[in-house]
């Protein structure tokens, strides 16, 4: 297994999570945002900063914070879930307290769910401890299930006279 696998971080200087929990996003990798932990409905998400995650002020660009932010509530809400269960966001709201400056790390917790839904908080802090910002969020809990090209192959297993549509590539 890799370190991934098993929920180790660089960001926490390889610490084993006790959770098995992957992020498992293009996006994420890209960020470079790691998982410190997600269990019980709560998680931990670090991002050392790059030049790359700045904005005009040298400092976190709000969508990186935002995106931090999604992350961790997203996995806490996972967290809680079955197996092959995922989450997407329905809604999200962030308000920015200051700016952003070395390592960020995002926390998360479920405050409330049901077998749809989850309703999340949660924080980013700087590497100092600092309050960046606050977000609340409410995410609904699915199966993964197949996109772009692999939805066509997905409706025709399932419904043999399916034919795939102008945007199933």
């Amino acid at each position: 297994m890799s370190d991934q696998d098993q929920g180790k971080s660089k960001a926490d200087g390889g610490a084993v999570a006790t959770s098995q929990m992957t992020i498992e996003s293009p996006f994420v990798d890209h960020l470079g945002a790691q998982l410190v932990s997600a269990r019980d409905g709560a998680s931990e998400v670090a991002l050392l900063l790059a030049e790359r995650h700045l904005n005009t002020w040298d400092i976190a660009h709000g969508g990186v914070t935002m995106t931090l932010a999604d992350i961790a509530l997203a996995m806490a809400a996972r967290s809680v879930a079955g197996d092959g269960v995922g989450v997407v966001t329905v809604e999200m709201k962030v308000n920015f307290m200051q700016p952003g400056r070395g390592e960020l790390r995002a926390y998360g917790r479920v405050l409330t769910r049901t077998t749809t839904m989850a309703y999340c908080e949660g924080e980013v802090r700087d590497s100092e401890g600092h309050f960046v910002a606050k977000a609340l969020g409410t995410f609904k809990y699915m199966r993964r299930l197949a996109v772009g090209r692999d939805v066509a192959r997905q409706r025709l297993r399932s419904d043999p006279t399916a034919k795939p549509g102008p945007s199933d590539g």
